[in-house]
């Protein structure tokens, strides 16, 4: 895996370097594009052999790290963020997981990021999950992001966030109220900066995570 690792690493770096030019900005969206596309199908080609109970395993508990979660919540944290920051945020439209009814298929007991949630919570939440509707709900948010980033434009990039935007995204209840910062975070960036968090290093961060806690379950 680790080779692996820093072949993304590289086509994220490449795909940075693209967008920072006017003349180059096409080619970066093409090339985040694929890797996004990569790492979408690294995610689901490594999920086929898990059980469903592996889904909600926490064997690197004690981890510093993303580790420290559950596959489940990995995926269900990436695409709850994505979808938040692109419809709320930076489109002021309806998020998937809402327009959809997302939270009632997945049987999951919060609307949430799930950054709040530590521990022993990881788990449960994640056995309540049906992973089936999980799987449905990345694969919405992918397409959806993906679509949004091919009818961006180079000016598109510097689009900043005001103190109103934070209200809008305070007023879907989507981001516990203990974690606010997120709010500020992703207001405090321009649509460029949001390219790397959440829409391709968060993924990276996430699936390297969920790559280790599988190799952990399968020693």
């Amino acid at each position: 895996v680790k080779c692996m690792n820093k072949y993304w690493s590289e086509l994220n770096k490449v795909a940075r370097t693209l967008l920072n030019k006017k003349s180059t900005f096409d080619e970066g969206i093409c090339k985040l594009i694929a890797l996004r596309t990569t790492l979408f199908d690294a995610w689901v080609q490594s999920a086929e052999s898990l059980s469903k109970d592996d889904y909600s395993k926490q064997p690197l508990a004690n981890s510093k790290g993303y580790d420290s979660k559950t596959i489940a919540y990995s995926i269900y944290h990436v695409f709850r963020i994505e979808d938040i920051v692109l419809n709320t945020l930076i489109n002021n439209n309806q998020q998937v997981f809402l327009r959809d009814g997302y939270q009632t298929k997945l049987c999951s007991p919060i609307s949430t990021t799930g950054n709040e949630l530590k521990g022993g919570d990881i788990v449960d939440f994640s056995k309540q999950l049906n992973i089936q509707e999980l799987w449905n709900y990345a694969r919405a948010v992918f397409d959806q992001s993906n679509s949004w980033l091919q009818s961006l434009t180079y000016d598109d990039l510097k689009k900043t966030f005001s103190h109103l935007d934070q209200e809008r995204i305070k007023s879907t209840d989507t981001v516990a109220e203990s974690e606010s910062w997120l709010i500020e975070y992703w207001c405090e960036k321009d649509v460029k900066g949001l390219l790397a968090m959440p829409f391709s290093r968060h993924w990276i961060m996430h699936l390297e995570a969920s790559l280790r806690i599988q190799n952990k379950l399968t020693k």
